[in-house]
């Protein structure tokens, strides 16, 4: 019965709806903004030289660029797109790169308000509460909304995404190199524990050493498939672009992005 329930409100929420509310989202958020994320694209890089070194309490433009890449990068970018062919063929990735573009858009508003909303900490001056619960809560004065999305961030980030991301290391490990899952989950737990409960301080200092080089990592291995197959680039830019228009791939490249 909960399985049902669970699959039926699957099926509503990123079949139904978000699958065509977050691209036209992106797209009015992107008109809107007059194409904000193309107009501050190199804005971005000088803003990464500033740094907080000098301010107790707080943390560079570096290392909340890092915090904000381990928030949204992980196994679901791989199975994603994955998933996004294997249902839209190769037209999928086109779509895939036009919702990441005005998607772009969107996410430089949430930013934005939960930059304009945040509170101070009252136990901690230099350390700043914020996000779609105070948002909602303070700019549309609807505290229960913002009540409702507390409860269901908790739920969500607390054991959803956690317990996806460890069972695919987890299982990783123990499929390459026949390591138990309970000893790679007793280890990830650990790694966590040190710096979760180091507070945000030293998960930005964790995250600016480990976010580059999973995303160099990342980077290198896709280099390194794409100069094994350079060949094939030619042919494959053609698929993407001449099976893009047809309505599976549309439907793929938008599961895959949301």
């Amino acid at each position: 019965m909960l399985a049902e329930i669970n699959t039926f409100l699957n099926d509503l929420i990123w079949g139904s709806i978000l699958i065509y509310l977050l691209p036209l989202l992106g797209i009015f958020f992107t008109v809107s903004s007059r194409f904000v994320q193309f107009r501050y694209f190199f804005k971005m890089f000088h803003i990464l030289k500033e740094t907080a070194h000098d301010k107790e309490g707080h943390i560079s433009s570096f290392q909340a660029l890092m915090l904000s890449i381990a928030g949204r990068v992980g196994g679901g970018n791989i199975a994603g797109v994955a998933v996004a062919i294997t249902l839209g063929g190769a037209g999928a990735v086109f779509w895939m790169w036009l919702i990441a573009l005005v998607g772009m858009a969107t996410s430089f508003f949430e930013c934005s308000l939960a930059q304009l909303y945040k509170e101070k900490d009252g136990l901690d001056s230099c350390v700043y509460r914020g996000g779609p619960a105070y948002y909602a809560t303070k700019a549309l004065k609807q505290k229960w909304l913002g009540v409702i999305i507390s409860i269901l961030l908790m739920i969500t980030f607390g054991f959803a995404f956690n317990a996806t991301q460890s069972f695919i290391i987890s299982t990783s490990f123990e499929a390459s190199f026949n390591l138990p899952t309970w000893v790679s989950g007793l280890i990830l737990t650990l790694i966590f524990g040190i710096t979760i409960f180091g507070g945000i301080k030293r998960i930005a200092r964790m995250s600016e050493v480990i976010v580059p080089i999973m995303a160099l990592g990342y980077l290198l291995i896709a280099l390194v498939v794409i100069l094994l197959n350079i060949q094939e680039i030619p042919s494959i830019i053609y698929m993407i672009i001449s099976e893009a228009f047809n309505p599976s791939s549309a439907i793929g490249g938008g599961i895959g992005a949301v």
